[in-house]
């Protein structure tokens, strides 16, 4: 699988061009969206508006959510993000996920992913089938960031305010000081694997 292999000199670059991700086309950042989770402080980041397909979205009660195995690369730990269309019909994804790590009481840990520059697709999902979107953070052993091991990854469909929980068993992830960024890519079709 190959979801990320970045240079640590690419790694600590992406902060600058992802400031320009969230840009709303008004020169001000876009503001994300609070999250209902098991406590009222966790928030996950906003997912991306997309174009209305009327009822064609994928819905929250039409997905599940998984999160694939570890892809290392670079000094990073690279993870795709699975959402299965559930329902009996056929479904659309198109954007980012809104993604936050939890503990167990549901409150957040590190503040809420950045977003990767690229172009959203729509992504057609029939019953059974999936869309992936990569999750990379820099080795926390390696970046010596401050760490925290989640409970769960809550995971926001696009366009959607109602998260589906994962439980979180990769280990630690940074959660403050240098090189603490998780950084999110746009769906794409299948599994990631």
């Amino acid at each position: 699988m190959a979801i990320f292999r970045t240079s640590r000199a690419a790694l600590l670059a992406l902060p600058v061009l992802f400031l320009g991700a969230c840009d709303n086309g008004g020169g001000t950042a876009a503001p994300a969206t609070a999250v209902p989770s098991a406590s009222a402080t966790s928030t996950a980041a906003a997912s991306t508006p997309a174009p209305s397909t009327d009822g064609t979205r994928c819905r929250t009660a039409d997905l599940s959510a998984s999160v694939g195995r570890l892809d290392p690369g670079a000094g990073q730990k690279n993870f795709p993000v699975v959402l299965t269309n559930d329902s009996d019909r056929v479904c659309t994804l198109r954007g980012y996920p809104g993604a936050a790590f939890v503990d167990a009481a549901g409150k957040q840990l590190g503040p809420d992913p950045k977003r990767s520059e690229a172009t959203p697709t729509t992504v057609e999902l029939a019953p059974g089938g999936s869309a992936w979107a990569g999750l990379s953070f820099a080795n926390p052993e390696i970046s010596e960031a401050e760490t925290a091991t989640p409970a769960a990854l809550l995971v926001t469909p696009p366009d959607e305010r109602e998260p589906l929980k994962v439980a979180w068993d990769k280990g630690e992830v940074p959660v403050g000081g240098n090189e603490s960024s998780v950084f999110l890519t746009v769906f794409g079709p299948g599994s990631g694997a």
